[in-house]
């Protein structure tokens, strides 16, 4: 199993913060229907030094979809603007432990910057820890920023659809249970439920311990994925509602050396309103 980690600790992190090419980027997203203001609470308590990274903001603007990826150009612009330069290490965190920041840390890898961490247990391990906080808003930054970018870790609706008559390839879903089934409603109005026929059921938070947040030990992930019916030895599309929690199993698969884990960003946000594409309800089969 590989050694390669994704991961920071609170205690790295801590012992980095006066880096002048660390940039700490707080993630926190909440979903639709969520009474909080991820933006608000980042004002009145962060991580010292870190900025917000928006991930309704840094998107494709030509599309309805929720925060589906730009493209490079716009990126590289908006984290120039940002103060992030392609010398910088940076560290994502959200402050639900791990949920959303995973985005950020798969949109950086497509976009060619490997030298991107997620902080493991998030802002939540950090208060646990009492360890220092800022508020108000973040400091100004400098940087530049280019992309460079890696389509074979992004999939489109068209490669969905191939996949299906794909034998080797998996689509892997990171939704809940009831989401996947077509049993709990979607928290966005208009989707259909259920899921994309033959894919396998992760919840995202399946990786993570229930109490701290904290990634689960390589073993346990894998573990996860092999009780799902995962063939960790072919390829795999992660999947979920919005393209957000997507990204932690793509996050935890890297953690198994699977650096090559596609990402179908527009998820079943697309898949579940988008007229004619096939659907299946219940349990996921696990053969």
């Amino acid at each position: 199993m590989s050694t390669r980690t994704a991961f920071v600790s609170t205690a790295w992190l801590a012992e980095r913060l006066a880096d002048p090419h660390l940039r700490v980027l707080d993630a926190t997203y909440f979903l639709p229907g969520v009474p909080r203001n991820a933006e608000a609470e980042f004002l009145e308590k962060h991580i010292p030094g870190a900025q917000f990274f928006d991930i309704d903001a840094y998107k494709d603007l030509e599309t309805d979809l929720p925060h589906m990826l730009p493209d490079p150009d716009s990126f590289a612009e908006d984290m120039t603007d940002l103060g992030i330069g392609n010398d910088s290490t940076i560290v994502c965190y959200d402050s639900h432990g791990l949920m959303s920041a995973a985005r950020p840390w798969w949109m950086f890898r497509v976009f060619g910057h490997d030298k991107v961490f997620v902080l493991d247990g998030g802002l939540k391990q950090w208060l646990a820890e009492d360890r220092p906080l800022e508020s108000g808003p973040a400091k100004s930054r400098q940087g530049r920023f280019h992309a460079r970018f890696r389509p074979e870790l992004v999939s489109d609706r068209d490669a969905v659809l191939t996949a299906l008559d794909t034998p080797a390839v998996q689509i892997v879903d990171a939704r809940g249970a009831g989401r996947f089934a077509g049993t709990e409603p979607e928290p966005r109005a208009g989707l259909s439920g259920g899921h994309i026929p033959g894919a396998r059921n992760v919840p995202f938070n399946a990786l993570l311990d229930p109490g701290t947040g904290l990634i689960l030990p390589k073993g346990d992930i894998e573990a996860r994925f092999i009780g799902a019916g995962v063939d960790l030895k072919r390829p795999i599309i992660a999947s979920c509602g919005s393209g957000v929690s997507a990204c932690v199993l793509a996050i935890g698969l890297y953690e198994l050396g699977r650096t090559d884990v596609s990402v179908y960003d527009g998820s079943w946000s697309e898949w579940g309103s988008y007229p004619g594409l096939p659907i299946a309800t219940g349990e996921a089969a696990v053969l």
